[in-house]
């Protein structure tokens, strides 16, 4: 395949072009100030935070600290990722020529160097190491009704979770506690099977790094076992506040909180069409039997989802699946209908299959001009689509069932970050129709962009194994998306050179792309089964310098971000000071709305801010809090451009109620979205990232922050 140049030179390196700095990274625990990590004299570009640096030299460097054979580069790192890329697309005919293999090599170092494109966490552990060559971070998996299956998905996911990756399972043909097993006894039933898969992913950490594993663990609606299910995180959160009002340390990474079961897993319950309709209309659904099918009890629908909102209300658990919405979109129903996910419901698929992510950093695609740039962004999904599809070339997984469907299917999950910072530097309301707008035409460009060119590796190399019996179906699917991007309609009143650009360039190309991808999937069929989705970009995003995560608008203006290990990182969103700018606002008047900002936490009653702006600068959480139902309507905007989900929480306030959790979940399911989680402020004892409320760092704005002024 031919390669084009988009942001090198011939004949000069990418690292060759940025100035590079040595600098000292330690990380310190929030509790008592002390360092649990320090390398000295590590090098990176000059315009890497030293937020971006600390992440990457403490999660990805490989080598242990103190040996010789420790990382201590960015120019280490990359290379020894990006080095079997090339090869592997050398020996297995991706590239036209040498000259292509290295403007392949340069480019992808580029985006990389540059921030602008991340592989998720597994490439960094394990690409160009002596470990196994884990690629993908999703899985899913499967476990039967029977002690076998039981005792290989413990081992499987035991096995994931070394790899850095996290799995999903369904685990609805278990048999409830209300069936017996053949020897005359009741069957344990699948909660009580996940407290031996929740200790152990307890004791694992992901990639041999400090970080916890990440699993979902999923039922039907139907199982006799369902409110046991439902109920079960709930009941360890008030275990856990008992014990903190005791005085024991039961928060992220408390040296008590091990003595509370399910910690290790998000749970989700999995509706139909059928359930949602009858909890409409107040009708009852049949708990049946997984053995024979009979029915068990009948319980009225609106009972169940009462009990699943109660349980999100205290807890944040469960969350939703809708399974026909799900199913509808599926490119591959001739090989098995899609029951589970990722352990973040991004990636939705066939049992026993994996996905390898990556996500590009939308703030690095915005001009000078504030315009998007289409051009060099579609050119960057090209490059990393042609380069995910290159690493299932040499790509390990922990068992034949699971390479197998990798093979066949050759799933990709190429998605975007920093949208909340995009709509912010650009002057436009999260929750607003011209950022859904902006959300919407970017997120159909991606995937247009991504289905073009996986038809044109197809036409090179032939499309995914799995095709021939699911061409009518992906054709369908895609056919469909296409069909979403005619219905985007950007508000007509167009006066930011933002919004100008979405509707001249964005929007036109996006609908040429997907014009395209039709035409050559239709002569050559799709590399793919499976190309796009909206990761939450915990690690990779920090590693980015994105200011928000995912599809998530910012939590908080100013925030601490604690992790297991005891650290934790202040976190300013530096993109306010380019907003303001976009707004109009005089340096000094700048100046004075920053430093209200970095001492409050927010913009309200910011001096100089006026009241029509204040929109831009609302979070998920503060004074001005996004309306939970803002978040559902982002979700909805960019959903039909997905073939998976979205990892994405819908954030509420500590007050809000248990109605407004159970209509915020039906509102998803209405809206056409695959997933739903809801998050209440201070749900749990131990909460992962807040606004500033922890003596970690002083209050005033830090040098850091203010420097973006001079921007």
């Amino acid at each position: 395949m031919r390669i084009n140049r988009i942001h090198t030179k011939p004949g000069v390196h990418p690292f060759d072009e940025v100035r590079w700095d040595r600098r000292d990274v330690v990380t310190t625990n929030w509790r008592d100030g002390s360092a649990n990590f320090r390398q000295r004299g590590v090098e990176f570009p000059s315009f890497w935070s030293s937020a971006a640096a600390t992440i990457v030299a403490s999660r990805y460097f490989h080598g242990a600290l103190g040996h010789r054979e420790r990382e201590w580069s960015l120019r280490q790192l990359i290379e020894r990722v990006v080095r079997p890329y090339v090869h592997a697309g050398r020996e297995h005919g991706y590239f036209a020529s040498d000259d292509d293999a290295e403007i392949f090599e340069h480019e992808l170092i580029w985006l990389l160097l540059h921030q602008a494109f991340s592989f998720n966490s597994p490439v960094w552990f394990n690409v160009g190491t002596d470990l196994p060559q884990q690629v993908a971070s999703c899985f899913i998996l499967a476990a039967d009704d029977s002690l076998d299956s039981v005792l290989d998905w413990y081992r499987d996911e035991a096995l994931l979770f070394r790899g850095g990756a996290g799995s999903g399972v369904n685990l609805s043909r278990m048999r409830s506690t209300a069936e017996l097993l053949p020897s005359g006894r009741p069957a344990p039933g699948p909660v009580s099977i996940m407290r031996g898969a929740d200790a152990s992913a307890g004791s694992i950490r992901t990639g041999g790094a400090p970080r916890p594993a990440t699993k979902i663990v999923i039922l039907d609606v139907d199982h006799p076992d369902i409110a046991d299910f439902i109920e079960c995180k709930a009941r360890e959160e008030r275990k856990i506040r008992a014990l903190h009002d005791a005085g024991f340390d039961m928060d992220v990474g408390g040296r008590d909180i091990d003595s509370v079961q399910f910690q290790n897993a998000n749970n989700a319950v999995r509706v139909s069409d059928a359930f949602m309709r009858a909890v409409a209309a107040d009708q009852s659904i049949e708990l049946r039997a997984r053995g024979d099918g009979q029915t068990v009890r009948t319980v009225p629908a609106r009972k169940i989802f009462r009990m699943i909102a109660q349980a999100a209300w205290e807890c944040a658990d469960p969350g939703l699946h809708f399974d026909d919405t799900i199913n509808s979109w599926h490119t591959c129903p001739a090989s098995g209908r899609i029951s589970a996910s990722n352990s973040c419901s991004e990636y939705m698929h066939l049992d026993n299959s994996s996905c390898t992510l990556g996500s590009l950093n939308l703030l690095r695609f915005l001009g000078r001009d504030r315009r998007f740039d289409a051009t060099s962004f579609a050119a960057a999904v090209e490059l990393v689509v042609l380069a995910m599809d290159i690493s299932l070339c040499f790509a390990e997984v922990p068992s034949r069932q699971i390479g197998d469907a990798t093979r066949s299917f050759r799933q990709l999950g190429v998605g975007h970050a920093n949208l909340g910072a995009l709509l912010m530097a650009t002057g436009q309301a999260y929750d607003s129709e011209e950022g859904r707008a902006t959300a919407a035409a970017i997120t159909s460009l991606m995937s247009a962009t991504a289905y073009r060119r996986s038809a044109e590796i197809a036409a090179v190399l032939g499309p995914y194994p799995g095709f021939t019996a699911n061409a009518a179906a992906h054709r369908r699917v895609v056919a469909r998306h296409s069909a979403a991007h005619a219905a985007i309609r950007h508000p007509p009143a167009a006066r930011r050179s933002m919004e100008k650009s979405i509707h001249e360039q964005v929007l036109p190309r996006a609908g040429l792309e997907w014009e395209r991808a039709l035409l050559l999937g239709e002569r050559h069929g799709w590399r793919n089964a499976h190309l796009t989705l909206i990761a939450p970009t915990g690690t990779t995003g920090l590693a980015m310098d994105c200011a928000t995560m995912g599809i998530e608008p910012d939590l908080a203006l100013v925030k601490v971000r604690k992790s297991a290990t005891g650290s934790a990182m202040r976190l300013v969103n530096t993109t306010v000071p380019t907003a303001l700018h976009a707004l109009g606002y005089p340096r000094a008047a700048v100046a004075r709305i920053v430093s209200f900002i970095a001492a409050h936490g927010h913009a309200v009653d910011a001096p100089g801010l006026r009241p029509e702006h204040q929109a831009v600068f609302d979070c998920a959480l503060g004074p001005r809090a996004i309306d939970p139902m803002g978040h559902v309507r982002m979700m909805a905007a960019v959903q039909p451009f997905l073939s998976g989900g979205i990892s994405k929480t819908v954030n509420l306030q500590a007050s809000a109620t248990v109605d407004d959790v159970a209509a915020l979940l039906y509102a998803g399911w209405r809206r056409g979205l695959k997933a739903l989680a809801v998050y209440r402020d201070s749900a749990k004892v131990g909460q992962p990232i807040s606004g500033v409320t922890l003596p970690v760092a002083p209050a005033g704005p830090s040098d850091e922050y203010l420097g973006q002024l001079s921007g």
